[in-house]
């Protein structure tokens, strides 16, 4: 038996003035009246027990040990923390630092929260052994009172003490551009977690292309997740699991047929309202929601301002941003999603037009043919309409989906992008000091890195890596901004904050010699490639001061779709238990009070099929991969589709592979190596077991309809948003926010 046992119903009470800074931790020091106090309490008088706790204002993680001459690390659960006599006691959030700060038994009865144990018992329960005098008895007991019952609150007694939970989204960002994800050119001395064996590389400052001080900085105050995955590896996918924790073929956030994405805002595809979103449940329990920035989603369904698909109609309060995506074709620029084909195909139709009315009209000029002149009226007619349409799609599409909306309304049509940066800041600034004394959700929804890499006067031409990196260094210093407006209204230490991206950069934004995509690191691929680990795995960062230890890397595979069973029940609410949901809660992972992922298989999807799969095995340790399709690079041995935009999920330009590609991304996370039965034992059990879960998978899919596909994915006059007479949409609601 422990010799802290017989302390089961024990409550220490320990003044302000006697603890001291160390290591980052606050440590009991060894004055006269701290060392009375634990004589009298634990009628142990030579060994110090040390409480635990982190940052002042942050919620307070205790714990208690014996004999140990230096701090462990606290960790806000049940559990163990460096040594097999030391316990986690309990939670307790305050605002100010305490006059004084209970240690509490672990054993005490909890009062029921979220994560049983972490609550701190009722005063009531707290007893004191024989020996101690009545006038101490009193005392202890009095301040034990008031201490708990002034702040009854505990991290893990999330219905009471809820964060505000900011949740920051890039867009088209690889997972190699931010320092301590892998790009050593960043700066000295940074850890390189990419691999998932974390390495010192020492470098120089001359050598940096580009910085990301404030995402790091977001790493090194909190958890970093090096195996983060995105359920597609193209934006509307990936952003309908995200939301709803689910696969997006479950919600028909997927197509068959090429279209990967929503192409248009005036279509009527788009997230159903049957989906359930973690904003819809937030809001339920209570907790101001905003959306700012991009959503891409889907708007309406059958006029231009029903909005069915609408972020209002997902359960944010409030939304500011683009309903569409950016894109090239914002700019005319010369890498284009749509435009330069549709001017392509637009050309074609009015040259054959064009061919047609002039041999009309020469065969009635020379009385080869005969009869009305009706058909060279109307060839004529339409190769002219032809020509104009080719000539001024351009601008038609960029009134069409280069707009701004804040709630239903639109704001600016087309954009001003030089002040989009101003605006979207501003936004978030506004919500978050309009919402600091409640519980909020915000979701900031990065327009960088996508191209056409719209990046300010200030930051254009700061980075060696050309737009790209300045892009980023924008984005990066937006992420500061966002950050320092938490630290100035005092709320950082109240607050989850996430970064990821929706998924990982795009090799094929390349111009020239020019690249304006994202570096995926060591990994293979990138975006539109739909098991490549390039175009899935990115950054996954979670900061929460005095909750989460700073600092920690977690190697375990965990999914964007994570985050919705994490942030329901931060919140107080429950998850949905009338659909599968595919998300797990990180929290116990992100707390260290469980070591392994709750995933043991992550199945990879491009369109609606199944490209590839994972699994986690639980009692090697080692972290398989099975490819049953991959795409034809091009050209022949490149590392992506140069030339085509996106690599394709099915046809001609894909390779089916029997048996599958096999590779241990344990000591192989570059995909390399395929491994077959000559080369590993364990070939055919791998292959077995994977394929007995994806056939158990496919169990719980119901068919739904395909919002991407041609109906939902085609654009439709009547659909489209206009904030004057379509089609002269115009307007200018915001002026100059300097």
């Amino acid at each position: 038996m422990h010799r802290h046992s017989r302390l089961a119903h024990l409550a220490l009470i320990v003044h302000r003035g006697d603890w001291s800074w160390d290591s980052g931790f606050i440590s009991v020091t060894h004055t006269p009246p701290i060392r009375e106090l634990l004589k009298d309490l634990f009628m142990f008088s030579t060994e110090p027990v040390w409480p635990i706790f982190f940052r002042d204002s942050d919620p307070i993680c205790i714990s208690w040990h014996w004999g140990l001459e230096h701090s462990c690390p606290a960790l806000c659960g049940r559990g163990q923390s460096g040594s097999t006599d030391t316990t986690v006691m309990g939670v307790m959030k305050v605002k100010q630092p305490p006059a004084f700060v209970a240690i509490l038994p672990s054993d005490m009865p909890p009062r029921g929260s979220l994560y049983p144990g972490l609550e701190p018992p009722s005063p009531r329960q707290t007893h004191f052994p024989s020996g101690i005098s009545e006038r101490k008895r009193s005392w202890l007991a009095v301040m034990v009172g008031v201490l708990l019952g002034a702040r009854p609150s505990a991290c893990g007694d999330l219905s009471g003490s809820r964060p505000n939970i900011l949740l920051l989204m890039a867009d088209d960002f690889g997972i190699g551009d931010i320092g301590c994800y892998g790009n050593n050119s960043i700066r000295q001395g940074c850890e390189n977690h990419s691999s998932g064996l974390p390495t010192k590389t020492p470098v120089t400052m001359d050598l940096a292309l580009h910085t990301t001080p404030n995402i790091d900085r977001l790493a090194e105050d909190g958890v970093m997740l090096t195996q983060h995955i995105a359920a597609a590896s193209v934006c509307t996918p990936s952003r309908a699991a995200f939301l709803t924790g689910r696969y997006p073929l479950r919600s028909g956030m997927v197509s068959s047929n090429g279209y990967r994405v929503l192409q248009w805002t005036g279509v009527s595809g788009g997230l159903s309202t049957n989906e359930i979103t973690f904003a819809k449940i937030l809001k339920d329990r209570g907790y101001a929601t905003g959306l700012i920035g991009k959503w891409h989603l889907g708007l309406n369904c059958e006029s231009s301002s029903d909005h069915c698909h609408h972020p209002l109609n997902h359960g944010f309060d409030h939304f500011y941003g683009m309903p569409f995506s950016m894109m090239g074709d914002c700019i005319h620029w010369e890498l284009s999603e749509k435009r330069a084909g549709m001017e392509h195909k637009l050309n074609v139709c009015f040259q054959i037009m064009a061919f047609a009315a002039l041999t009309l009209t020469a065969g009635k000029l020379t009385h080869l043919t005969s009869g009305s002149w009706t058909p060279v009226v109307w060839s004529t007619v339409a190769a002219t309409l032809l020509f104009v349409t080719s000539y001024s799609i351009g601008v038609l599409i960029v009134h069409a989906d280069c707009f701004l909306m804040r709630n239903r309304t639109i704001t600016e049509q087309p954009m001003h992008f030089q002040r989009t940066t101003s605006l979207l800041l501003k936004e978030v600034s506004s919500f978050v000091q309009r919402n600091k004394h409640r519980p909020f959700l915000l979701f900031v929804s990065f327009l960088h890195v996508h191209t056409p890499l719209i990046t300010t006067e200030k930051f254009r031409g700061k980075s060696a890596h050309g737009l790209y990196g300045d892009n980023t260094e924008e984005m990066d210093w937006m992420v500061g901004q966002i950050l320092d407006t938490l630290d100035m209204e005092g709320l950082t230490n109240s607050t989850l904050v996430y970064f990821t991206s929706d998924h990982g950069g795009s090799l094929e934004a390349q111009l020239g010699k020019e690249q304006y995509g994202g570096w995926n690191g060591i990994y293979k691929g990138g975006k539109g490639m739909g098991g490549w680990e390039g175009g899935i795995r990115v950054p996954g960062i979670f900061r929460w001061p005095g909750v989460l230890q700073a600092g920690r890397v977690i190697h375990e595979p965990t999914s964007l779709m994570d985050v919705f069973p994490t942030v329901v029940q931060l919140g107080g609410g429950e998850v949905p238990q009338d659909r599968v949901i595919d998300g797990r809660d990180l929290l116990p992972l992100l707390l260290g009070t469980a070591q392994h992922s709750a995933h043991e298989f992550l199945l990879h999807y491009c369109e609606n099929l199944l490209h590839a799969a994972r699994w986690r095995q639980r009692d090697g340790g080692r972290l398989w991969k099975v490819h049953y399709t991959t795409p034809l690079f091009h050209p022949e041995g490149a590392g992506a589709c140069y030339g085509r935009g996106v690599c394709p999920c099915s046809g001609d330009q894909v390779a089916h592979h029997d048996p599958p590609l096999l590779f241990d991304l344990s000591r192989d996370p570059s995909e390399a190596h395929a491994l077959t039965p000559d080369t590993e034992p364990s070939f055919y059990h791998v292959m077995d077991t994977v394929a007995r879960a994806v056939e158990e998978h496919c169990r719980t899919l119901i068919p739904v309809p395909l919002q991407l596909d041609t109906l939902g994915n085609i654009w439709r006059p009547w659909l489209q948003p206009c904030c004057g007479q379509f089609p002269l949409c115009w307007c200018d609601r915001e002026g100059d926010p300097r």
